[in-house]
């Protein structure tokens, strides 16, 4: 049975939410990456502290491991979520041209990527809220 032009049509319909996701979440990342360079930028400007022989709070240090860890955590959960959606965007993709009902991978597919994405907000919110509180304690 030939393909019809309406069953691409339909595919690429389809197909249109989840990539506007995805370019959601890559302004997230955008965002996430700029901080996680900034915490590398002033690691390093702490590092040199103590290197010249200044005494740098401990608490300081600690403050911006954890927060490295927490943005890096954040970027994994939403590269592996990008990574679902386009498994997502594929497989629906296939099931309309082969007119392949596959409804029962494409669901747990697209719930698991939101939950990383829930997930990846949640380590974005703590590494902002910790940046917060370290500022309030110098000033």
């Amino acid at each position: 049975m030939p393909m019809e032009p309406e069953s691409l049509s339909k595919a690429i319909q389809l197909s249109v939410a989840p990539v506007f996701l995805l370019a959601g979440i890559g302004a997230l990342m955008n965002v996430i990456s700029g901080r996680l360079a900034r915490i590398v930028d002033n690691a390093r400007k702490t590092k040199a502290a103590l290197d010249a022989g200044e005494t740098v709070d401990e608490r300081e240090q600690v403050v911006y491991r954890r927060r490295m860890q927490l943005t890096i955590r954040a970027i994994e959960l939403l590269t592996a979520a990008t990574l679902l959606i386009s498994t997502v965007v594929a497989v629906m993709f296939f099931s309309v041209i082969s007119r392949i009902n596959l409804t029962l991978v494409v669901v747990p597919l697209f719930i698991t990527a939101m939950l990383l994405v829930m997930l990846a907000s949640i380590c974005f919110l703590r590494e902002v809220r910790m940046a917060s509180a370290h500022i309030n304690r110098l000033f």
